[in-house]
């Protein structure tokens, strides 16, 4: 089946509006991506809103914690955007409504973008936050809370990388792992980055002009850039794992959810027919967005029950 008519119609909307990203500058991306903020409104109201800076290697970053009443557990989101654009502020929606509906203290990330902050500046920035919300698990929620960290896209691969590094490193303890869409393969080329009905709001070349702006091409299978390179996937905590039918990336993130299951990781996932890449950020603009926000609270009531 094609693409459902609410993202036709806001494609439609897109291109007339401007360019697309890879024809753009890195600031001019961000301003266009900045200006949908108003359209996703502004989300159910937290029991607390606190933004905090947090010192990291060469600077702050800044996390915005949502706490609904009586959290029981906590999620660590980092946003989407390739590296290079999104921000907590076009996240602060989301974050809200999964703070609500998940019952969890939600933890949005203001991770480091490149070109000006390239790779590995995300990985260490989002290494930092894990470590954070580790430290501060009795405060956001309780001292033996689950603590799980999500993520979409760029956000995935962040996530997928942090997992990892737990797992060697022994700790942070992640209780579970939500990969929307993950990018998983920075050095891969799979069928679904080639396939013409892909080339949606995402598509193959502004993957390249992502990549180009992030990482060179020679650090692309180091495993803090391509977890789904990784030699084993055992151990890992329990993961969520949502793709997009109409997406490049959907090859590669349905490969790394079947490499934690042969891995004997428990994962729930779920291909969300007729979507495109960018539905599950997009509250309030396409319906798809709702659906996928469902389908993530429901994993995590069976990973966690309330």
């Amino acid at each position: 089946m094609p693409i459902d008519e609410a993202t036709a119609g806001f494609l439609a909307a897109m291109a007339q509006a401007g360019p697309p990203v890879h024809e753009l500058d890195a600031p001019t991306a961000r301003a266009v991506t900045g200006a949908l903020k108003p359209m996703y409104g502004e989300g159910p109201e937290p029991d607390s809103v606190e933004d905090v800076k947090l010192a990291v290697a060469g600077g702050t970053i800044e996390l915005r914690v949502l706490r609904p009443l009586a959290p029981r557990g906590v999620l660590l989101y980092l946003h989407g955007g390739g590296w290079v654009i999104g921000s907590i502020d076009e996240y602060d929606t989301l974050g809200r409504i999964l703070a609500d509906q998940t019952g969890m203290t939600t933890v949005l990330v203001g991770y480091r973008k490149a070109p000006e902050h390239p790779y590995p500046t995300a990985v260490e920035d989002a290494w930092a936050a894990l470590d954070w919300a580790d430290r501060h698990r009795a405060e956001l929620a309780a001292e033996d809370a689950p603590l799980v960290i999500a993520g979409d896209s760029a956000g995935g691969n962040l996530a997928a990388v942090c997992a990892l590094r737990a797992r060697d490193a022994g700790g942070p303890r992640i209780d579970a792992q939500v990969l929307v869409y993950p990018a998983t393969r920075l050095d891969g080329d799979f069928p679904s980055y080639h396939e013409p009905e892909n080339q949606l709001l995402l598509s193959a070349e502004s993957m390249r002009w992502f990549l180009d702006h992030y990482i060179p091409v020679e650090r692309r299978g180091e495993r803090d850039a391509s977890p789904g390179g990784a030699e084993s996937l055992a151990g890992l905590p329990p993961a969520v794992v949502l793709t997009a039918e109409f997406d490049p990336l959907r090859d590669e993130g349905e490969e790394f959810a079947a490499r934690l299951e042969a891995a004997g990781v428990p994962v729930q996932s779920r291909r969300f027919e007729r979507q495109m890449h960018a539905f599950f950020q997009m509250v309030n603009i396409l319906p798809g967005s709702a659906e996928g926000v469902d389908y993530l609270v429901e994993s995590l009531d069976r990973l966690f029950p309330r």
